[in-house]
């Protein structure tokens, strides 16, 4: 299992990762970045895309485990490991015989990473489902798009669901359950939920609603574009700006270099004026193209910044400045992230083709 040495915080950190799609994968991909070996078991004749960068940076090896051979094969690498991620549904590792119990018994200090949208359990943990359905039931989606109760939610891509209370919940509570085994020699079971993890999310607007300030409505409240101080606006060209002046000091930056002298304005936060405000700054913003803005804007404490598209989003001059994205294999990609100062990330190098034996030799027995 050659590969170039990782130097990464999670150098020397070996992870197993079970086909799946969506959170499975980000998590993945975002531990190899940080220098984690990870190993993940595809299907016979399983097709990769190139352009799939959730895939970087692992060793593929090809099983088939409805066969004991490859189970046997499966059990005997995972021996080696110290963390497991599999996003089945419940029961389906348990019916390949691979379930926490089998696995814990071989090697009792795993971490057993298991990601899926309504938990192991609950009347609806059996059931199929997507992004788009775990974050409706938590409130998120609800509070999410335009025009108020005549308007309609808008999947927010898939962040909120799979990456944010998906992958980005199931790294972190890997990495405390790691945390754990290292000191007290046991592993233990990661019951992942992105429904759950979602409502996590909103831990911060269920306090808002718990006060009595947050209004079930879309396009109402602060955060939800409701605000003429905190939403997007069309300009000239038709391009969007983003404009996010909560603070005092900020609004009044905005204001003057905006040319917002309206006095209306003055009432910065009282909802009652926001619908007519709303009206009064997007007559503004559409005076001018949006570069025109932020050739005006950008940088200054007025918060504002462009709404750019994937394809302008690279070439931007932060983003540039920062190398935010990189080239691999003669594609420009996202970096690794976040930074280290010490141990750097680095995108490792992908093994399509490796064998159970291989990743044996190199890891050995723990």
């Amino acid at each position: 299992m050659s590969k170039t040495p990782a130097s990464g915080p999670l150098a020397g950190v070996r992870i197993v990762e079970f086909a799946g799609i969506g959170p499975g994968p980000f998590a993945a991909m975002l531990l190899s970045d940080m220098g984690a070996e990870v190993v993940r078991i595809d299907r016979p004749g399983t097709q990769r895309r190139a352009t799939d960068f959730t895939m970087r940076g692992r060793h593929h090896l090809e099983l088939d485990l409805k066969q004991p051979t490859d189970v046997a094969a499966t059990l005997a690498v995972l021996a080696c490991a110290d963390a497991l991620i599999e996003g089945f549904r419940p029961g389906v590792m348990e019916r390949l015989g691979l379930g926490p119990d089998v696995v814990l018994a071989a090697n009792p200090k795993l971490v057993y990473g298991r990601m899926t949208g309504w938990g192991q359990t609950g009347p609806l943990a059996h059931a199929a489902g997507h992004d788009l359905n775990y974050i409706a039931i938590t409130g998120a989606l609800h509070a999410i798009g335009t025009g108020g109760d005549d308007g309609h939610p808008v999947p927010p891509l898939n962040l909120i669901g799979d990456y944010g209370g998906g992958s980005l919940y199931l790294i972190m509570g890997m990495l405390a359950a790691l945390l754990s085994a290292k000191t007290s020699g046991q592993g233990q079971v990661v019951d992942c939920a992105i429904s759950d993890n979602v409502v996590s999310l909103m831990t911060m607007f269920y306090g808002i609603s718990a006060s009595g300030a947050w209004a079930d409505r879309r396009e109402t409240n602060m955060l939800d574009g409701g605000a003429h101080f905190y939403r997007n606006y069309r300009c000239a060209d038709g391009k969007f700006l983003s404009v996010g002046s909560i603070e005092p000091q900020f609004y009044a930056i905005l204001r003057k270099i905006a040319g917002l002298d309206d006095p209306a304005f003055d009432a910065q936060r009282d909802p009652a004026g926001w619908p007519d405000l709303r009206a009064k700054a997007a007559a503004v913003f559409a005076t001018k193209t949006r570069d025109e803005w932020c050739a005006l804007l950008e940088g200054t404490d007025a918060c504002v910044a462009p709404v750019l598209t994937l394809a302008e989003a690279p070439d931007h001059h932060h983003m540039a400045a920062r190398q935010a994205f990189i080239e691999v294999d003669g594609v420009r990609q996202p970096a690794p992230a976040p930074r280290f100062s010490r141990t750097q990330s680095g995108v490792q190098a992908t093994v399509t083709h490796a064998s159970p034996q291989s990743v044996l030799d190199s890891w050995g027995a723990r």
